[in-house]
């Protein structure tokens, strides 16, 4: 096989051939254009960063109090492969309060955050080649399926749906797929599985599973839902093992606090599965060091075990996020209503709204036509000072009109301005 150029290049500078073709994150590559143009003075309304202002969602006070109680008790070394015990009993007492999920001490594992769980997931089940079915749009899994030398299978989804896939959809992948990956509340849609939905995604696992058994190995479910908690009035929270216990065997969860606790840098995150899986997603773990750190550990099990605490910083947290979504959301359907082309799906949950900006093939303003997703992305950027992320940057292909805007570092008087922004430069 003759190499590329870049290829030999890279192999002359001693890079392998799997780093020079790794793609980097689209969402930082925008970030890093957003900060040139900061630099020379223009005024950019950030909102592609699936992330919160710390000014204004701030961790719990208690949760950082236990923090820095832990540090100052020297709790400074290495913690348990698996977790410290008791953030794992913390956590399995939370589950099944908040969930009904009766999970045992080695169906649970505790890593620095949701990321290198996906990844140690990726790896434990899949061997290279396997098939993992996911939707367009989704987070990342295009990137784990080239790390782990995966088939990704995508399945388009539509806005009809809320960009959330559907069992007949995955259905047509049932008999090649080692693993569905999906997740609830979305990132980047904000949208939810119904308990029906997921049901029948179940039920199809469940009749393959069958089919399969003692003849090659199961199919699994791994199921994202690190954003459950955040989730609008009257949206219920819907898992595989809930709505079929029979999934138990077959589904791997990620889960932490990230998101919930606004404590993105804390990095304390947790998987719950099968024991055979978990036990060697640790041994991933362990060669990568990717423990949660012993003190944020420690602090999030005392705080997990005060109930009342963390009702609280929820229902303040999500009331700020329902603000959000709330003026974003009606701004854009009134702009809708009044004949700008603009569409957005009603929220229901994480911290994204789904925003479409029906652009393709318009001259806008005066400016040229707009002919990609890339061309409405840098008008919004130039002309309106909005910065959002394309679909395309989660798998959708050039010339969706689909965006994802995060109100994690949107202040709430920052809203008006911004609807009023897009009225100037949608005509």
């Amino acid at each position: 096989m003759e190499l590329s150029t870049d290829s030999v290049a890279n192999s002359v500078l001693g890079i392998s051939e799997k780093a020079s073709n790794l793609i980097g994150s689209e969402i930082l590559q925008l970030g890093s254009l957003i900060s040139q143009l900061s630099a020379k003075g223009q005024s950019i309304l950030n909102l592609t960063i699936g992330d919160f202002n710390p000014s204004i969602f701030p961790i719990p006070e208690l949760l950082k109090q236990y923090i820095i109680e832990a540090y100052i008790a020297n709790e400074t070394n290495y913690p348990p492969a698996d977790g410290v015990p008791s953030l794992k009993f913390a956590v399995r007492k939370f589950l099944a309060l908040n969930e009904g999920l009766d999970v045992a001490n080695d169906e649970i594992l505790i890593a620095a955050g949701g990321r290198p769980l996906i990844y140690a997931a990726y790896k434990s089940i899949l061997d290279p080649g396997d098939v993992v079915v996911y939707p367009t749009p989704s987070w990342n899994n295009n990137h784990y399926c080239y790390l782990t030398e995966a088939i990704g299978v995508e399945i388009p989804t539509s806005a009809e749906n809320g960009f959330m896939p559907t069992a007949d959809e995955l259905r047509l992948h049932v008999e090649s797929a080692a693993m569905f990956a999906l997740c609830s509340p979305g990132n980047p849609t904000g949208t939810t599985f119904t308990r029906e939905q997921l049901e029948k995604i179940c039920d199809i696992v469940i009749e393959e599973n069958k089919r399969r058994e003692g003849k090659r190995k199961p199919l699994y479910v791994l199921y994202d839902q690190i954003y459950w908690m955040l989730r609008t009035n009257g949206i219920e929270h819907v898992d595989p093992v809930s709505v079929r216990p029979e999934m138990k065997n077959y589904t791997v969860y990620i889960d932490g606090i990230s998101k919930a606790f606004a404590a993105t840098g804390v990095r304390v995150g947790w998987s719950i599965g099968p024991p055979a899986v978990i036990n060697v997603m640790k041994k991933f773990l362990v060669h990568v060091g990717a423990w949660a750190p012993r003190a944020e550990q420690i602090a999030t099990a005392r705080f997990l075990n005060d109930v009342g605490s963390v009702n609280s910083y929820i229902k303040v947290l999500q009331s700020k996020i329902d603000a959000r979504f709330n003026a974003l959301y009606n701004g854009l359907d009134d702009l809708r209503s009044r004949g700008f082309p603009v569409h957005a799906i009603k929220p229901q949950g994480a911290i994204y709204v789904s925003a479409q900006f029906d652009l393709i093939g318009k001259t806008v303003n005066g400016a040229k036509e707009l002919q990609t997703t890339a061309d409405i992305t840098n008008y919004l950027i130039h002309n309106a000072g909005i910065a959002a992320v394309p679909f395309t940057a989660f798998g959708c292909p050039q010339g969706i009109s689909w965006f994802r805007i995060s109100v994690g570092t949107l202040e709430e008087e920052h809203i008006q301005r911004l609807l009023s922004t897009l009225e100037s430069v949608l005509v």
